[in-house]
């Protein structure tokens, strides 16, 4: 497990600090461009994948626990796996898997409590220190326990699509916003299925 548990906490470490940074120096939907095909933003995403939702903040709870219970059998079935498939394409890629759902799920627990949408985080720690004449009573986490939303920050505007294509005219080729969580997932799920003979032999 010596692999794995590096993987983890190397990836969590990386995907939280982002988070971190955008959250305490990035006003919600701001964004700053790194190269023309390129740009850190901050957006927020309150459900599951692509920003979709589902009963509003029950749902959010239930996703959340879900979350949990999913994150709690991918931990047993690395455990109960690891000797039998000993391998380093098991290795990587289920802990690539791991560390990406253990990132995002950091963010439902807690960023809720934590942040506050409408300020950064320093202006947060001026209104809990009582300058810049905001006062404590500004400040409030903006939901609570098992309801906080995704941070996400990658965006890659490459291209729009011809308006002759159909359907996709005029859209952009790759409109998504995301994180190292969902880029750690994405890789090490794509490690599993490419290499699956060499994984589970």
């Amino acid at each position: 497990m010596k692999k794995v548990g590096i993987i983890v906490l190397v990836v969590l470490m990386i995907d939280q600090l982002l988070k971190f940074y955008i959250k305490t120096n990035f006003h919600l939907g701001e964004g700053v461009e790194v190269f023309p095909w390129f740009q850190l933003k901050f957006v927020e995403n309150p459900g599951m994948a692509y920003g979709a939702e589902f009963g509003g903040l029950t749902g959010k709870i239930v996703l959340s626990i879900l979350r949990i219970l999913l994150i709690g059998g991918i931990g047993w079935f690395i455990w109960k796996n690891i000797k039998l498939r000993n391998n380093n394409y098991f290795k990587i890629g289920m802990a690539l898997v791991f560390a990406g759902a253990i990132g995002n799920l950091i963010d439902g627990l807690f960023y809720g409590m934590i942040f506050d949408t409408g300020m950064t985080w320093n202006e947060q720690m001026a209104a809990w220190d009582g300058y810049a004449g905001i006062s404590k009573a500004d400040f409030s986490g903006y939901s609570g326990f098992l309801q906080g939303s995704v941070v996400d920050m990658f965006y890659f505007p490459l291209f729009d699509w011809p308006e002759w294509v159909p359907i996709v005219g005029g859209k952009e080729f790759f409109s998504y916003i995301f994180n190292v969580a969902d880029a750690s997932i994405t890789v090490g799920g794509a490690i599993v299925i490419l290499f699956r003979n060499k994984v589970f032999n």
